[in-house]
């Protein structure tokens, strides 16, 4: 382009977007919107006459941080004339499409929205919401400083700008929007990435656009305080939104306990009705029962999963590569290759690379042992000592299969193992007790998220919520729970039992807490730990212990009940007198010692149960703020 060209060009950028050159889609979330050929006007109008006739106006959205609680922008949401379909911004995009000018009509509403913010607005930052295809086209050609002009023009800085880029059908030319991108990035202009999650806006566009701000499509956030994986999905976001370094804002965000889930995973921002309705006139401050709840110390209940289901990587753990054998394999050449590989436990019989069969060491080497082995059936078909129905077992299983596995009747594969397969065919083969204490320490990683007996929460999420708490210097006390006298019931009366004192230790302290302000979690064994919020924390835990100690009595034998006790062997294989089982805590104030994580609070309350227990009291509350808990000064409630 020669000098009189580029000239010309600067000079036209503002004029261009007075035009309506310039714009992009400013409205509530739609799908896709095909584009189709057909100019005929719909009965209250066409997209030109609502431009000429100045129907159109924006309403505009306040953006949260949930931090400081402070206003920190606006999007701008376009909006026809009142009381008639054309007031819904879905009805103006298909219109547009359907008479093919959407994108003229996107350069329209960026305009309106430039132009009535500068009236309107507060100084803050705005969000304009543009579509690839119409920002390439605005502002392709252009030069940096062409580009702030064009809207410094509007007496807007570029720096208060956000382009927020809506996809309506798949970006086919990203290398062009990125190099248009990167000259509005020049000259002041942020980008902000739509609804990410809905299938439109890719993880490929989050990382080559790299915008300073990702949205979080409304699906992820809606019930997020009561769905557990929803919480998962909300922090992986913010893990790639750390790895990009883009900020997140949580949209469609409509209740107070979602605000509040949001609040305390770390999102930065947020946008919904609770937050602010759309309006004319841009909101100046929040609502007063929204910022009580940003404000309050008090830490939510996140959701937490029941289980864990997950699938394990057997590939590189416990999966032995043998040759097969085949139907051709004679009984002698097994025998030998048992005899030059002291390792192998069992060789797979195939038919091509599908598995018929497995021939276990031990067996046929007993077998092989016997008076005329060899000449009797050394040259025959390894088939007559082949099982024939091995166990089978995918490269890619679910734990739950597993545990199928080791529950069934047929146990043979304990000593001769079992085959691994993909999709079908032979991979490998693998050893009993591999399995067995494969299954074991997944299910001991599952306990640490969720306690298989009570389904309550396990280690992990107990202590990320302690860590919550007191990220957030808030008031908050710990219980640890135990049962006296419980092995003695366990031994007993036996593990049936013992696990329905366990069950009814959690669901009588589940009864008795706040499920909105307590969280409830399960160490493992007998061991429970309450965290409150609750500042009736002393008497609901009262109840609690007196409730349980009254109905644990109905598990006990008429005997014991007379007795008030049972007679059994101590820890030492000495028999005595036990009395019947009963619940107890150890309690300490976490916001009057220095705890500088979840492990010193609960080690507080583990010294303070030992001490409930040793000085027969049904609370004990240690006055000490330090971990580290001395005997003398404690008392009783």
């Amino acid at each position: 382009m020669n000098q009189n060209a580029q000239a010309k060009a600067n000079m036209s950028a503002s004029t261009e977007l007075e035009k309506g050159v310039v714009g992009a889609i400013a409205g509530t979330r739609t799908g896709k919107v095909e584009m189709v050929h057909n100019t005929k006007a719909s009965p209250s109008g066409n997209i030109a006459q609502l431009i000429a006739s100045n129907s159109l106006h924006m309403v505009m959205q306040p953006i949260v941080d949930l931090v400081s609680t402070e206003i920190y922008g606006h999007e701008a949401l376009v909006r026809g004339p009142a009381n008639t379909p054309l007031a819904s911004p879905d009805t103006l995009l298909k219109l547009a499409a359907q008479e093919d000018c959407l994108l003229d009509f996107e350069l329209e509403c960026v305009k309106l929205a430039l132009s009535q913010w500068k009236s309107d607005g507060n100084g803050g930052r705005i969000f304009v919401n543009v579509s690839a295809s119409a920002l390439a086209r605005a502002f392709q050609g252009y030069n940096v400083e062409a580009m702030a002009k064009a809207i410094s023009d509007f007496g807007i800085s570029p720096r208060s700008v956000i382009f927020e880029i809506t996809e309506h059908e798949h970006i086919s030319d990203i290398p062009n929007l990125l190099a248009v991108a990167q000259d509005l990035r020049h000259a002041g202009i942020r980008f902000a990435l739509d609804d990410f999650g809905d299938g439109r806006s890719s993880l490929r566009l989050w990382a080559e656009l790299a915008p300073d701000i990702v949205k979080i499509d409304k699906y992820f956030t809606k019930d997020i305080s009561r769905i557990s994986t929803k919480t998962k999905t909300i922090r992986s976001l913010m893990q790639l939104a750390e790895n990009f370094n883009s900020a997140l804002v949580a949209e469609g965000i409509e209740t107070a306990e979602d605000l509040h889930a949001l609040r305390d995973l770390g999102i930065q921002l947020g946008q919904g009705y609770y937050l602010g309705r759309p309006d004319r006139s841009p909101a100046v401050t929040l609502p007063s029962k929204t910022r009580l709840v940003l404000q309050q110390s008090r830490v939510s209940i996140l959701p937490t999963q029941a289980s864990s289901t997950r699938k394990i990587n057997l590939r590189g753990s416990i999966v032995m590569h043998v040759p097969p054998a085949t139907e051709l394999t004679t009984t002698s050449d097994v025998v030998q290759l048992f005899v030059d590989h002291p390792t192998w436990h069992a060789i797979p019989v195939v038919d091509g690379t599908r598995p018929i069969g497995i021939i276990g060491r031990a067996e046929m080497l007993t077998q092989s042992a016997k008076p005329y082995f060899y000449e009797l059936f050394g040259k025959r078909s390894c088939m007559r000592y082949t099982n024939t129905a091995p166990r089978l077992v995918e490269v890619d299983q679910n734990v739950q299969d597993l545990i199928g596995i080791l529950t069934s009747e047929d146990q043979r594969y304990l000593s001769e193992g079992f085959i691994f397969t993909e999709n079908g065919q032979y991979r490998g083969i693998g050893l009993g007790e591999h399995l067995v204490r494969l299954v074991t320490e997944s299910r001991i990683e599952a306990a640490r998220h969720a306690n298989p007996l009570t389904f309550l929460p396990g280690n992990i999420p107990i202590s990320e919520h302690i860590n919550r708490l007191l990220e957030r210097n808030s008031d908050f006390i710990v219980a640890y729970a135990d049962l006296a006298n419980f092995k003695p019931f366990n031994d007993f009366y036996g593990y049936w039992q013992g696990d329905e004192v366990i069950k009814l230790v959690a669901a009588t302290l589940l009864k008795h807490i706040d499920r909105t302000a307590d969280f409830l979690g399960h160490v493992g064994g007998d061991d429970f730990l309450v965290v409150f919020q609750s500042v009736d924390w002393r008497d609901r835990l009262e109840n609690a212990i007196a409730e349980f100690n009254s109905a644990v009595i109905r598990l006990h034998d008429k005997e014991a009940i007379d007795a008030g006790g049972i007679w059994a062997e101590d820890r030492h294989g000495v028999r005595r007198f036990f009395p019947c089982t009963t619940l107890y805590a150890g309690a300490v104030d976490a916001a009057r010692g220095p705890y500088k994580n979840a492990s010193d609070v609960s080690s507080a309350a583990a010294k303070a149960r030992h001490l409930a227990k040793k000085d027969s009291v049904a609370i004990y509350l240690s006055p000490v703020p330090h971990p580290q808990f001395e005997d003398s000064g404690h008392h009783a409630l």
